[in-house]
């Protein structure tokens, strides 16, 4: 059978776009489909043009020095160069419908008491609230804790998997511990897609994945079909069970069974002097209201814009009641806003446990050609995601 490809990769955001990027460097032709109009999911630095081309990030918000695949991909792009600090804020608590400082919530006869806990009895099996609970005492678990831990991962995370939610990264000390780029981590898939070696196509919806011998043959949304000897899905969990190939029940099975959260994101700009009122800030943890956090702009300073991003629980408030609930975190009027945009996002609800899913959807990708990544084994960061492609692209194709 002939193939179009060496190797096909299912999903444009930085999984996929990680997998392909290391793939190409071995000499595979790999190709990426995207089934949406732009490559990078969740980083996704939103530009307003009636605003000057200022940008908020309506997804992913910063990278760290203890990215150590990133840092090699963006070497490989020559993107060192540009990296810019991002400057050092707080965030601030929203409770009762005012922002308020972190120190206030916290119980500290509590914490000192419960401290010792959390260096008792592993991480391994448990979930947050588990974990946390325990080892930070009940009442700051529930007023500053959990709330800050939801804000992390934008979703319940009482049952989150402990030892996914801060893996322990080595961290590049010649780096910035925390950066980004002039026009935002956008900057970042769009490096990765103009290599040349590369070959990307979007709005390219994948609908069926079937298995011809050794290889892939895969059905699009418009009737062609591409074959490829090695292919990998880097999509969510729903969208990757439903293209598992027929005769992989199993692993069709365990992919499945891993939850998706869905979230409401608002991205929006104001003009710099409407907002004197309110100090700089990383944020806004939310402890009782519809949103889970927002983040600011505010670590690199524009002249004319600040922007923000609040994440809100899908379905919980209309767009004009979001709008509201905004203005009122911000204490501005409606009319002062300058730009707004809605994103929807997608991510994983990983629960305790989820180790040793991930163990059995392995055993399940043994030996063969297919290969699976995302945000959903390794935890949700940029780094996860690239970790998870790299430890998939040497298993596919070894050196």
């Amino acid at each position: 059978m002939s193939q179009d490809f060496d190797h096909i990769v299912i999903g444009g955001g930085i999984s996929g776009l990680g997998m392909a990027h290391r793939t190409v460097k071995r000499g595979v032709s790999t190709l990426v489909l995207e089934g949406t109009d732009r490559v990078g999911g969740c980083m996704n630095s939103r530009i307003f043009p009636g605003c000057g081309g200022f940008w908020t990030e309506a997804g992913s918000h910063t990278c760290f020095n203890s990215y150590g695949h990133l840092l090699d991909i963006l070497a490989d792009l020559g993107l060192m160069g540009q990296l810019i600090s991002k400057g050092k804020l707080r965030y601030q608590l929203w409770h009762n419908g005012e922002r308020k400082s972190i120190f206030s919530a916290v119980h500290p006869l509590e914490l000192v008491f419960s401290l010792p806990r959390l260096f008792i009895g592993g991480k391994a099996g448990k979930g947050v609230a588990e974990v946390y609970g325990a080892g930070l005492g009940r009442r700051n678990y529930r007023d500053l804790f959990g709330p800050a831990f939801r804000a992390v991962v934008c979703q319940d995370a009482d049952d989150f998997p402990a030892d996914l939610l801060f893996r322990r990264k080595p961290r590049r000390k010649e780096i910035e511990r925390s950066f980004t780029f002039p026009g935002g981590l956008s900057e970042i898939p769009q490096a990765i897609v103009c290599r040349d070696a590369l070959q990307v196509r979007t709005g390219q919806q994948a609908s069926r994945v079937v298995r011809e011998g050794d290889g892939f043959l895969v059905r699009m949304a418009d009737g062609s079909a591409l074959r490829s000897s090695h292919l990998t899905l880097a999509v969510p969990p729903n969208a990757a069970a439903a293209l598992v190939p027929e005769g992989l029940d199993e692993l069709r099975a365990l992919v499945a069974g891993v939850g998706i959260s869905q979230i409401e994101t608002v991205v929006l700009c104001v003009l710099a002097q409407e907002l004197e009122h309110l100090p700089p800030m990383a944020g806004l943890i939310s402890i009782d209201d519809a949103f889970y956090s927002m983040v600011s702009r505010d670590y690199l300073p524009d002249e004319r814009y600040r922007g923000f991003a609040f994440h809100f629980r899908r379905g919980e408030l209309e767009a004009g009641a979001q709008v509201e609930r905004i203005c009122r975190a911000l204490g501005i009027a409606e009319t002062r806003i300058a730009g707004i945009a809605w994103v929807a996002n997608s991510l994983p609800a990983l629960r305790a446990g989820h180790q040793d899913l991930v163990r059995r959807i392995d055993r399940s990708l043994a030996g063969g050609r297919l290969a699976v990544t995302g945000n959903w084994f390794l935890g949700v960061s940029i780094e996860d995601c690239l970790t998870r492609s790299h430890q998939e692209c040497e298993r596919l194709f070894p050196d």
